[in-house]
C-alpha cells in the first residue's frame, strides 16, 4: 500500500492556491517561477474559482505588477510613497470579455474538470525587456519588505478595473521572473595594460586573463595574472577582487560597487625591474560570505528559501535599458600595488554569473510521460489500468510569500 501511494504521489501535479481572506474566491497557479528566454517571457496561467452568489453582477479582475521598491515602508509620508509601479499585464477574468476564446492550457483544462463550473481561467503574457527579479540585501535589524524589484500577481472582485481592491476579497501571490545562463559559452576575457613612469625607458605590463566568461554560482573563478616589469619600479603587492556592479534605473540611472570575493598576495613579491612573474588566483564569490553588506543585490526570494548574489543581467537591446529595473554586473578587478610614490596599475575583467538552465532528463521508453523531479507541475501522469488519464490527482499546496520579520501580515 506504501509503494503505490507514494507512487501516485509521484504522479499528481502539484498547483499552488491562495484563497481571499473571505474566501469568496481563489487563485490557482502551477508555478512561481516564470522564465526570460530573452525573445519571450513563459505566460502565466492558472484559474480563479469564485463564489458566484458574492460575486453577483460585479465582475473579477487580475492584474501583474512589478513594483520596484526603493524605500521602507514605515517612512512613507504626506501620501508618497517609495515604490514604482509598473503595471505589465491586465485582463478582465470573469465574465470572460474576449470573443474570441483562448484554448486552454493542458493545466487549466485539469483544474476547471476538477474545481468546477465556477473555475475561470487567466493567461498573462510579460512584455519583453522588463525587469528581473531582485533584490537589495537589507541593513541588519530592519524590517518590512526588502528593497529591489519584486512582482505580484494580484486578483480581485470589483465593479471595474479602476476601483480600488478591497483587502477581504483580493488575493496577492508573489510571483519571480528569472533568466537562466545561455548554453554557449562567449569569448575568454582578457586585458592587457601597461603604465609608464618618469625616467624610465620601458614600461611595466600587466595581462589578466579568466579561464572562461561564463560562471556558475558557487564556482571557482580563476584568474591568470602575468607581470612583466620593464620599468624602474617595483611590485610590492597583488590585489584581486570580484566585484558587483547595480545600475538602478529608476528615475535617474545610480550605480553601486560591492566587493563580493578578494585575495591579496605578496608571494614572490617585490617584482623588481627586469623580472616577471605568473600568478593564478582562485576568488569564489558567494553570498554566504556577504551577509553583513547592506545594498547587495541578490536574487529575488520566495517563501523563507535562499538565496543567492543576483544573477548578471542580459542586455538584448541597450536602448531597453530604463526597463530593467536593477542591472546587475560582475567584474574582476586586478590591482598591482607599487608603493607610496609608484601608485598603482589595474585592469578589469567583465564575466557573467548566473544558474544553469535545468537539464530535462530522457523519457525512459516504457514511461513516456515521466517528468523530471525538479518541474512543479507534471502535467500528464501514465493513464490508469483502464486506460484513463488521472486528471484528479491534483496536490493542491498553500501558497506563501516571503515573510520578513515585522512584514504586513496580508503579504
Amino acid at each position: 500500500m506504501d509503494d503505490a501511494g507514494s507512487n501516485k504521489q509521484r504522479q499528481a501535479t502539484r498547483v499552488f492556491k491562495k484563497s481571499s481572506p473571505n474566501g469568496k474566491i481563489t487563485v490557482y497557479l502551477g508555478k512561481r517561477d516564470f522564465v526570460d528566454h530573452i525573445s519571450h517571457v513563459d505566460p502565466i496561467d492558472g484559474v480563479v474559482l469564485i463564489d458566484p452568489e458574492y460575486v453577483k453582477d460585479r465582475k473579477v479582475f487580475g492584474h501583474v505588477l512589478a513594483a520596484f521598491r526603493y524605500g521602507r515602508e514605515d517612512l512613507d509620508v504626506l501620501g508618497l510613497t517609495f515604490r514604482k509601479d509598473l503595471y505589465l499585464a491586465a485582463e478582465q477574468i470573469f465574465p470572460p470579455t474576449s470573443t474570441v476564446k483562448r484554448p486552454l492550457t493542458r493545466l487549466q483544462e485539469r483544474l476547471v474538470r476538477k474545481l468546477g463550473p465556477s473555475a475561470h481561467p487567466f493567461y498573462f503574457e510579460l512584455p519583453p525587456h522588463c525587469p528581473a527579479s531582485v533584490t537589495l540585501q537589507p541593513a541588519p535589524g530592519d524590517t518590512g519588505k526588502p528593497c529591489g524589484v519584486d512582482y505580484e500577481l494580484k486578483a480581485f472582485v470589483a465593479d471595474s478595473q479602476d476601483d480600488k481592491p478591497h483587502k477581504r476579497n483580493s488575493v496577492r501571490l508573489a510571483i519571480r521572473k528569472i533568466m537562466y545562463a545561455p548554453s554557449k559559452q562567449g569569448e575568454q576575457p582578457s586585458v592587457e595594460v601597461s603604465k609608464e613612469f618618469m625616467m624610465s625607458p620601458n614600461k611595466l605590463y600587466l595581462e589578466a586573463s579568466l579561464d572562461k566568461e561564463l560562471y556558475y554560482h558557487g564556482e571557482n573563478i580563476a584568474v591568470n595574472v602575468h607581470i612583466a616589469n620593464n620599468s624602474n619600479r617595483s611590485v610590492k603587492r597583488i590585489k584581486v577582487s570580484v566585484r558587483q556592479f547595480a545600475d538602478i534605473c529608476l528615475f535617474s540611472t545610480a550605480q553601486y560597487k560591492c566587493t563580493v570575493a578578494e585575495a591579496e598576495s605578496e608571494e614572490g613579491c617585490p617584482v623588481g625591474p627586469g623580472f616577471t612573474l605568473s600568478k593564478v588566483f582562485t576568488l569564489t564569490p558567494l553570498l554566504a560570505n556577504n551577509k553583513d553588506k547592506w545594498g547587495l543585490a541578490l536574487d529575488g526570494q520566495l517563501k523563507h528559501e535562499d538565496t543567492n548574489l543576483a544573477s548578471s543581467t542580459l542586455i538584448a537591446d541597450p536602448a531597453q535599458r530604463e526597463n530593467l529595473g536593477i542591472i546587475v554586473q560582475y567584474k574582476v578587478k586586478v590591482k598591482l600595488c607599487l608603493g607610496p610614490l609608484g601608485g598603482e596599475l589595474s585592469a578589469e575583467l567583465p564575466f557573467i554569473l548566473m544558474h544553469p538552465k535545468p537539464e530535462e532528463e530522457p523519457r525512459a521508453p516504457d514511461q513516456p510521460h515521466a517528468t523530471p523531479d525538479h518541474d512543479l507541475i507534471q502535467l500528464d501522469p501514465p493513464p490508469d489500468e483502464n486506460g484513463q488519464e488521472q486528471d484528479d490527482d491534483i496536490i493542491f499546496e498553500d501558497f506563501a510569500r516571503l515573510r520578513l520579520k515585522g512584514a504586513d501580515a496580508d503579504a
